[in-house]
């Protein structure tokens, strides 16, 4: 099925209202989902034939503020495009991936790594498609200009997501000169769709909805389940196959997340704060998920000292990157943690835990 005509689909069925700026945004994807698939597979009888392989299509970037439909949209792009080889991954782990090989082709001293990682992306797939591209440091910068013109150059057709307008990109950031010919090469190869609409239905889902629970228990747990559904417009019925997925922390090591869907990952507290992990960790879930369920918080003590630890440095990362918590939980905030080592320092904790249940908070843009 075409992208339009998904979208269209929704839109009759109640699941989306119309929005004349995403349906603007859903017909150039119709557009360049047909010209991906008008192309021959690699390895086929007419893609053999062919003596002058057509370019490939233009990529689009898509850019707006939180909640106006830019995943809802990739998510149609990516489940209607019919070809072998295409890759959907969220733009943080994928400069993960990308660090980890330079890594290894230095390690092989045959000059500049970038190339033959360009080379083998291009192998891998066709169509890359990122989630919420953003550019946090200056290794990134440096290496984002270069990959992506070698990408580009060998056909690979890139299709984003952003917060952020491609000229905002690592804004006033340490060296950002040498980063300007990336957003050069955005606004020239890539269609740039701007999808910035009246409406946030991300806070309209949020609407009504409580984030934190107490006491832990059936209550509770099918509060913060009603939730999940009506975050990610997922159906009940279908809860048993709700997709999981592994975030690539770096070094060969995995954090496994038990339901991941649309921006919203649903974790226990003892798989987040009772094994040991560190802020990286917290880190590389607060730039994946704009909003995540925690279940089963104990109240907290001396007996569980590193546990609390553990859960300050995650609320400072969820905090600092504006992730929305929905959590159920044995006590509230005030009275989670009453005694035990760093008691006064848990005080910003628990400032930070009622800063969050704010609508102030709430509206805020992820990122």
């Amino acid at each position: 099925m075409k992208v339009t005509a998904r979208y269209q689909a929704l839109v009759t069925a109640g699941e989306l209202r119309t929005d004349p700026t995403q349906a603007d945004a859903a017909a150039r994807l119709d557009a360049l989902q047909t010209a991906l698939e008008a192309v021959p597979p690699r390895g086929s009888v007419l893609w053999r034939l062919g003596k002058k392989r057509p370019p490939a299509p233009r990529g689009i970037y898509m850019w707006g503020s939180v909640g106006r439909g830019k995943s809802m949209l990739m998510d149609l792009f990516y489940d209607c495009l019919d070809i072998n080889r295409k890759r959907r991954v969220h733009f943080h782990e994928f400069m993960l991936e990308v660090h980890d090989r330079i890594r290894i082709e230095r390690t092989k001293e045959a000059g500049d790594p970038i190339a033959p990682i360009a080379a083998a992306l291009n192998d891998e797939a066709r169509c890359l498609a990122f989630d919420e591209m953003v550019v946090n440091n200056s290794a990134d910068a440096m290496i984002m200009s270069r990959l992506f013109t070698g990408l580009i150059e060998r056909g690979t057709t890139v299709v984003t997501t952003s917060n952020r307008a491609p000229s905002d990109l690592y804004k006033d950031g340490l060296n950002r000169e040498h980063f300007l010919p990336f957003i050069a090469l955005i606004e020239n190869r890539l269609d740039v769709i701007a999808l910035n609409g009246p409406t946030d239905y991300r806070m309209q889902r949020m609407q009504g909805v409580r984030t934190w629970h107490v006491p832990n228990g059936p209550e509770a747990t099918a509060a913060v389940r009603e939730a999940f559904f009506k975050l990610t417009d997922y159906p009940p019925e279908d809860a048993l196959n709700v997709p999981s997925a592994d975030i690539d922390l770096g070094g060969g090591r995995m954090l496994h997340v038990p339901k991941s869907l649309k921006g919203v990952a649903v974790f226990s507290f003892k798989r987040l704060c009772g094994e040991a992990r560190g802020a990286s960790d917290y880190l590389a879930v607060a730039r994946r998920y704009h909003s995540v369920i925690i279940v089963g918080i104990p109240k907290l003590g001396p007996q569980n000292r590193n546990e609390a630890a553990r859960f300050v440095t995650l609320i400072d990362a969820l905090y600092e990157h504006k992730v929305k918590l929905i959590a159920t939980a044995d006590a509230v905030p005030a009275h989670l943690y009453e005694s035990g080592d760093g008691r006064f320092e848990f005080e910003r904790t628990v400032s930070r835990l009622m800063e969050m249940q704010s609508a102030d908070y709430l509206a805020e843009g992820h990122g």
